[in-house]
């Protein structure tokens, strides 16, 4: 029994040796009941061939961004805090075993009846099975886990906001895309417009109806829209890249055409402000997820204030004793014991952590509170800021509407009038710049308006 024991503890001390520290990189196992269901990951390689819709974009983004995935890690892991306080108010079986060499000799085993024999060692070994019950702590260990529970609920909210928030961004960059393209194609066209005008201008030069100054002021002109081409071009190139970052994929995607349109909605489904402001109430995560860090921390509260009071636990040890070395006395050199305890402690003098720490508590409640109150004020300025930019954007892209008819027709009357020779080139650049104008305008203001829509329903909390 000697060796068996011994052989125990050399086994449990050299485990201490082999034991590596954790490599922080490689990915980490979790079992997979303690991670939330989520999409599977998305490489570049099986991505949409030809066109990728805003649907198809924003299942790719909840797959693979990295702040989303590691919005699910904090979740995973205020679930273990949570499962850990619920294990702190269970039962706890602990298997000790124990060394000592005394200077002078020590019972083995204590007495039990008058006339027991006694063996008597300097080295003692022991080996107890020990459980401990907490039975009263003041409400810590309650708090303890109706503060996890609500650090877990705050947890599931902060991630369904991450989600959100990815959701609003993806959808931003593609309809700025989308507009983009629009922007490029109306200079395209502008540019294939002026180059067939200077060639129009050199036979009006040819038959003597035109002055060369024409030409030079048109190839001037084609050279403004020839950078602006090349400026916008690398703008759509880095708003492409922004767009792969928020999808998670660090491969890019230029050869992936993004399928949509910039259409109006009807404004007439936009909602009164009082009624974005309750249902933001009732569904923004973010504003949820602070209520519920705020009550943690009130529970937080009592926990410190617990320390004030006094603890009592259940305690039981069953094991046996061993003489490892020489003996003296009567009897077998092997025994077992048990005894059962309640076990009290009540703070006497702790050098005022106590207090600290309940101050401490109390003052990040206090935080916590106006940490919410400027959550409610950025709420109702968000919903209405939102509100405004939906209504400016949509008459805005109305009135532009309007005005690119007319632009368009403006340009055939100069260029029909330059052509009969009524008519300055200066006209005819003035009214196609004027044009340009208005369409580029245009498909930005409905890029502003659609973002404007996804910035209220992110700012309402909607799905």
């Amino acid at each position: 029994m000697k060796n068996i024991l011994i052989l125990m503890v050399s086994l449990a001390l050299s485990g201490c040796a082999v034991v590596q520290p954790t490599d922080p990189y490689p990915p980490m196992y979790v079992p997979s009941h303690a991670v939330s269901v989520r999409l599977p990951a998305v490489s570049a390689a099986n991505l949409p061939e030809r066109t990728m819709t805003l649907q198809q974009a924003i299942e790719i983004g909840l797959a693979n961004n990295p702040d989303v995935v590691a919005a699910e890690w904090d979740a995973v892991a205020a679930q273990a805090r949570q499962e850990h306080a619920f294990g702190e108010r269970l039962p706890k079986i602990s298997l000790i075993g124990e060394y000592n060499h005394h200077l002078d000799e020590q019972r083995l085993l204590p007495v039990r009846q008058p006339g027991d024999p006694a063996i008597l060692s300097r080295d003692i070994f022991s080996e107890d099975i020990v459980v401990s019950l907490p039975l009263f702590t003041g409400g810590r260990l309650t708090n303890q886990w109706k503060a996890a529970n609500l650090l877990k609920e705050a947890a599931a909210h902060g991630l369904a906001r991450t989600r959100e928030e990815l959701v609003f961004n993806i959808s931003s960059v593609f309809f700025s895309i989308l507009a983009q393209r629009h922007v490029i194609e109306s200079l395209e066209f502008s540019r294939k417009t002026l180059e067939e005008h200077v060639k129009r201008i050199d036979a009006l030069i040819a038959a003597q109806k035109a002055a060369r100054v024409d030409r030079m002021r048109t190839e001037v002109r084609l050279a403004d829209i020839q950078q602006q081409l090349v400026r916008d071009e690398n703008l759509i190139l880095i708003q492409r890249r922004l767009f792969a970052n928020l999808l998670g994929l660090e491969d890019a995607i230029e050869n992936i055409s993004l399928g949509g349109g910039l259409g109006l909605q009807n404004s007439s489904i936009l909602p009164e402000l009082e009624e974005a402001l309750a249902a933001a109430w009732y569904a923004r995560d973010d504003y949820l997820a602070a209520r519920a860090t705020l009550e943690a921390q009130a529970r937080n509260v009592d926990i410190a204030r617990a320390g004030h009071w006094p603890t009592v636990s259940l305690q039981g040890a069953y094991g046996g004793r061993w003489a490892a070395g020489a003996t003296t006395g009567t009897g077998d050199e092997f025994g077992d014991v048990g005894s059962v305890a309640i076990v009290m402690e009540i703070p006497l003098y702790e050098g005022g952590r106590i207090n600290a720490d309940v101050r401490e508590q109390r003052a990040e409640l206090a935080a916590a509170q106006e940490r919410l109150r400027r959550l409610e004020l950025q709420v109702r300025l968000e919903i209405e800021t939102a509100l405004l930019n939906v209504e400016s954007s949509s008459e805005r892209a109305a009135a532009i509407q309007k005005s690119i008819a007319q632009a368009k027709e403006s340009l055939r009357i100069e260029e029909q009038k330059y052509n009969l020779g009524k008519g300055t080139i200066v006209d005819v650049l003035d009214a196609q710049a004027a044009l340009l104008e208005s369409e580029t305008t245009y498909y930005r203001v409905l890029a502003e308006y659609h973002t404007a829509m996804a910035q209220l329903k992110l700012a309402m909390g909607a799905e």
